[in-house]
């Protein structure tokens, strides 16, 4: 009986060993299951602007080919307001499931500061997928300002004091965060005019209400090829390829004033990872594919495409410099 006992014994690690790795294989067997069955059903890409915008066009066509390349129907919802908060407040509470993702634009990383009171944490219940492309803003004015280059600009502002007016997608939005780096650069004052969003910006800087806006391209190219407006620079670090004549607002002559406006894909930070690589390989094809790289070009949009750990790194990154550009030009969300 005890030999016959000891050699249970010398057994039990074996079978304590296969029980576990079981187990293991138990726990992760669903979510690859899930990887492999994800998408069941139409997923819904909740982008918190309004439709029209850059973030809502590069959103479409994504989530267009996604479709095609998934066998599902990729759901557009605007949820637009608060700076995005609203529309990031709708996927924070969604089932992370695979079936709830984000479209934002690079406010994602601002509305940490300017809405700290928002129901989330960006960091802790979102996980970043990749960025789906950079899209320079051009700064634009109505022709009947009478207003040329950066330099007349400029000029204009600095003799009436505090009398430019500055448009915007919304407070804290990337839209005013590049006017502000423009205005700090150029160290000028200005009154800054916060809208629902890019359609509603146009409008009144078209009819000369307000002075000027940092615009998506996408937005803008047929009404400065019409003459509504003028363009005066482009607010990123490298010219748009969309208009490459134009010069950046660096090379205009503003220093510390370029900003990159760019156009990213999260999700629930509790997805399972086997479904988030799923949605990012997809993603990356759909980004390649030569119908959207052709839609993509029209907006000038340039190649971001990063993994899911180089994107979460990135956001980091531009959260901490976001925060200080907040604190630098006064922003404050009532």
């Amino acid at each position: 009986m005890k030999a016959r006992v000891r050699g249970a014994w010398r057994w039990l690690p074996f079978v304590l060993v296969m029980g576990a790795s079981a187990a293991a294989q138990a726990q992760t067997r669903p979510a690859r299951e899930d990887a492999r069955a994800w998408p069941e059903r139409p997923p819904r890409v909740v982008v918190p602007f309004t439709p029209g915008s850059a973030t809502d066009a590069v959103a479409r066509f994504v989530a267009e080919r996604l479709g095609a390349q998934l066998g599902q129907t990729f759901v557009v919802e605007n949820r637009p307001g608060a700076g995005g908060t609203i529309g990031m407040a709708v996927v924070a509470r969604a089932s992370a499931d695979g079936y709830t993702i984000l479209v934002h634009s690079s406010s994602y990383t601002v509305t940490p500061t300017t809405y700290p009171k928002a129901p989330y944490d960006t960091l802790r219940d979102f996980t970043g997928v990749t960025p789906l492309a950079n899209l320079p803003n051009v700064l634009v004015i109505a022709p009947g300002k009478g207003i040329r280059s950066v330099k007349d600009l400029v000029t204009a502002a600095r003799a009436k004091p505090g009398s430019l007016t500055y448009a915007s997608a919304g407070l804290g939005s990337a839209t005013q965060l590049n006017a502000e780096r423009f205005r700090l650069g150029a160290g000028v004052e200005g009154v800054h005019v916060p809208f629902r969003g890019t359609p509603e910006a146009l409008t009144e800087v078209i009819t000369g209400r307000v002075d000027i806006y940092f615009c998506p391209v996408l937005s803008v190219l047929s009404l400065l090829k019409e003459g509504k407006l003028v363009a005066l620079a482009v607010g990123s670090t490298r010219r748009s390829t969309a208009l490459p004549a134009l010069p950046t607002t660096v090379e205009a002559g503003i220093p510390d004033s370029d900003y990159n406006f760019w156009v990213g894909m999260a999700v629930p930070s509790k997805t399972a990872r086997a479904i988030l690589l799923k949605l990012h390989e997809h993603t990356a094809k759909a980004l390649k594919a030569p119908d959207v790289r052709e839609r993509m070009a029209k907006l000038g949009a340039e190649d971001m495409l990063m993994t899911p750990e180089e994107f979460d790194r990135y956001i980091r990154r531009e959260i901490a410099a976001n925060a200080k550009l907040v604190k630098a030009a006064g922003i404050t969300v009532n």
